[in-house]
């Protein structure tokens, strides 16, 4: 089911296609459900495994336009301080200065500025991501899970994806060389996306 720019066809008349009912379905704004969502990195670390971490606290808006997929856009705000990765003492070296500054810059933003369809499911977003003062283009690899009603009767959407950064585009360059070679972070960075999204009741006439 396209949500986003279907790829354009060969055909020539001009007549409108016909709008897949079940994307027009989707049409509204929804909620981003932080209890059923994740947002997440990987990192390596020391040269030889990778830490994973998450960020408890976050909210944003999806909006879909089923009858002209282009429309739509995504905004989602992240609480720097919430981030956990499971050692208490490495989370706030993380929320300090050294990293996040999460004092002076609590939030960590995304804001969408176009989305394409790749084939399929799959989906590709992109927007401005801003970390710290620093605004920077990102692309999100995302799958479509589909849509479906709960068991309150909330309309929800699902997505999952991921992008890779290189945290130092951002600012963030802490880092400690190791005696074996090597430094302790990588530069690199895996983020994540497991988004489930509630639909806004339609206001009454």
């Amino acid at each position: 089911m396209a949500l986003f720019n279907r790829k354009p066809t060969t055909a020539t008349t001009t007549e409108t296609p016909a709008v897949d009912p079940a994307l027009a379905a989707l049409t509204g704004t929804y909620t981003v459900d932080p209890a059923h969502s994740s947002i997440g990195f990987t990192v390596r670390h020391a040269m030889v495994t990778n830490v994973r971490g998450s960020f408890g606290e976050h909210e944003g808006t999806l909006v879909l336009d089923g009858t002209d997929p282009a429309n739509s856009s995504a905004s989602i705000d992240v609480k720097i301080a919430s981030i956990d990765t499971g050692i208490a003492d490495r989370d706030g070296h993380l929320v300090s200065g050294d990293f996040f500054d999460a004092e002076k810059f609590p939030l960590m933003t995304f804001r969408s500025t176009r989305a394409e369809q790749l084939g399929g499911e799959a989906y590709r977003i992109t927007g401005d991501l801003t970390i710290k003062d620093v605004t920077r283009p990102l692309s999100i690899d995302l799958e479509f899970n589909g849509s479906a009603t709960d068991v309150y009767g909330n309309e929800r959407v699902g997505f999952e994806g991921s992008a890779d950064i290189l945290r130092s585009d951002w600012g963030l360059t802490w880092n400690a060389a190791l005696e074996t070679g090597g430094v302790m972070v990588s530069d690199k960075v895996k983020l994540t996306f497991d988004i489930s999204a509630i639909k806004a009741a339609a206001p009454q006439a």
